[in-house]
């Protein structure tokens, strides 16, 4: 989000400054929270990862602009308050809103998960995102939609796609435990820690080829509206977290 967000706006700026980006995170961001003016909310990640606290750290300060008070806890300190059984930070003041840059799946696993049924949080973004982040749904979506020119054709098992498919673990993220088959045998993979939660079977697409170099678009969606484009490039074909990110411009 702070590449796409921050970092191209600026090198637009700097090097392409008569020419346009498709890009308006931060302005919608800040509109967005407006809705939230007279509440706190709390903003989480896990403590010492640099990436997701430099991202909440943006987040933050966008909610900031628009006039919106804010708190900082991660989710390593997050506790339980047994006597008012609610969620409280570190300094014991109620959690009621909360943006967490972390995982629904992951959330649910963990130990003080029992107590989420008993204290009402507005979570940002709310439970039911869970239905979107996992790749199961794509089967699904293609039963519902068989041969839609925004879908490609997707299964719980290989064989309706043959020997060229790829395998993708219902809830990875940035590329992790995908494997890429052709003729039956494994031509790409990356490692990680997902694939217990079960696999999907995806028919490839055809990525554009820049001199060896594979970009694919990734667009940023602020309160229901696609606001701004993202670009991550590999000579890969599996898009990993260490992809490039390629700022873009056009006139």
């Amino acid at each position: 989000m702070v590449e796409a967000a921050v970092a191209q706006w600026f090198w637009l700026q700097e090097l392409h400054p008569r020419a346009d980006q498709f890009n308006s995170i931060h302005e919608r961001l800040i509109e967005a929270w407006k809705r939230w003016a007279g509440k706190t909310i709390h903003f989480s990640c896990v403590k010492e990862l640099a990436e997701d606290e430099m991202t909440i750290l943006y987040l933050r300060d966008t909610c900031e602009q628009a006039g919106v008070n804010s708190r900082s806890v991660s989710i390593d300190n997050i506790g339980w308050h047994r006597a008012k059984n609610i969620f409280v930070d570190a300094e014991d003041e109620r959690i009621e809103h909360c943006f967490k840059l972390y995982p629904w799946e992951w959330l649910w696993q963990d130990e003080f998960s029992a107590h989420l049924p008993k204290d009402c949080i507005q979570f940002i973004e709310p439970a039911w995102k869970m239905l979107l982040s996992n790749k199961g749904l794509l089967p699904v979506l293609w039963e519902l939609f068989p041969g839609h020119p925004n879908l490609l054709p997707a299964f719980e098992f290989a064989e309706p796609l043959g020997s060229r498919y790829v395998r993708k673990p219902k809830l990875s993220r940035e590329g992790c435990n995908v494997s890429w088959v052709e003729g039956g045998v494994v031509v790409e993979e990356n490692g990680g820690n997902y694939g217990e939660e079960g696999f999907v079977f995806q028919s490839p697409a055809t990525l554009p080829d820049f001199a060896g170099n594979h970009p694919v678009f990734g667009v940023w969606v602020v309160d229901h509206e696609a606001a701004g484009l993202g670009i991550r490039e590999d000579t890969r074909r599996i898009t990993g977290n260490l992809s490039r990110f390629v700022p873009h411009f056009f006139t």
